[in-house]
């Protein structure tokens, strides 16, 4: 019997002269940086430590903890198979639990191309386009499946620790509440679609939402804020092809930017704004954890004061 990396997610197994492959559990951990070191980030540095990209592999999930607020980010697009929650993640060396929503909640989106069954201790909830539910703490067991391989469900889910328990909820896109911003001489005209928050539902401490920009405007929070006692993290989605979204982040007046591509995530610190431009409309999708769950709660930054 012989042991030996064939690449950075599997271990080769020779035995009896035939191959075998097994996965390697291990997660994308990420750890809190501070603004002061941020500011002398490269690029590349920057990109490592806030982007998260490729959360979509075919009858796979893909996890990435970040020590920011402890929230996890994960994608989940089943092909062929009923995927559980857990494939890939050695629950009990993560998290220290035995199954992935023992202290945990969870916000699940879907955002791909056709609709899909999240499948939670035995009770299924159909998702289609754009529709989101809601798992609380001590779900069990819980798998993704999509209703047809060539049109799969894309999974986009955030998690945040919790400490009791409400009532699981699948909130459709016409059932989230609807709020209206900006305008179209500023190009921030957009409607944000609440799902997971307070008027909506009762969670621990997870909020979750949906920020659609109309055609014509492509700037999304702006003016900009932070919020002290919330991390935050967004996904980039219906991006047309050819065109990216600049993310802006850092300090009010240390601003940065990432490039971002269609799906992917992006995690931002409380001390960091959280703001983008794109070479097109497009839409995100907005998670936050932390000390409350006030959407309101912000410190707002006057545009003139951004440097």
């Amino acid at each position: 019997m012989l042991y030996n990396r064939c690449n950075d997610s599997k271990i080769c197994l020779l035995f009896n002269n035939h191959l075998y492959e097994e996965a390697i559990f291990r997660m994308d951990i990420r750890y809190s940086c501070n603004q002061r070191d941020f500011k002398r980030y490269t690029t590349e540095e920057t990109r490592k430590e806030m982007l998260i990209t490729g959360l979509y592999k075919a009858d796979e999930v893909v996890a990435v903890y970040s020590h920011v607020d402890r929230m996890v980010t994960l994608g989940c697009m089943p092909v062929h198979e009923e995927v559980p929650i857990d494939k890939g993640i050695d629950v009990w060396a993560n998290f220290g639990t035995h199954y992935f929503l023992e202290r945990r909640e969870i916000g699940i989106f879907n955002i791909g191309d056709g609709a899909g069954t999240v499948t939670a201790d035995g009770k299924e909830y159909h998702l289609n386009y754009k529709d989101c539910l809601y798992l609380t703490k001590g779900n069990q067991k819980v798998t993704f499946k999509s209703d047809d391989p060539e049109h799969p469900a894309k999974f986009y889910m955030v998690s945040a620790p919790a400490h009791c328990s409400y009532e699981n909820k699948l909130i459709t896109i016409e059932q989230a509440a609807k709020r209206p911003l900006g305008s179209v001489e500023t190009c921030n005209k957009r409607t944000i679609n609440q799902f997971i928050h307070p008027s909506v539902l009762k969670t621990c401490q997870l909020s979750m939402g949906m920020t659609a920009l109309e055609p014509g405007s492509n700037w999304n929070t702006m003016p900009s804020h932070t919020h002290e006692r919330r991390m935050e993290i967004y996904t980039y989605f219906e991006v047309p092809e050819g065109q990216v979204v600049f993310h802006m982040c850092g300090e009010p007046t240390e601003t940065r930017h990432i490039v971002m591509h269609n799906y992917d995530a992006v995690i931002s610190p409380s001390w960091s704004i959280h703001s983008g431009v794109g070479t097109s409309n497009y839409t995100f999708i907005w998670a936050m954890g932390g000390e409350n769950k006030e959407f309101d709660d912000m410190d707002n930054i006057a545009t003139t004061d951004l440097r």
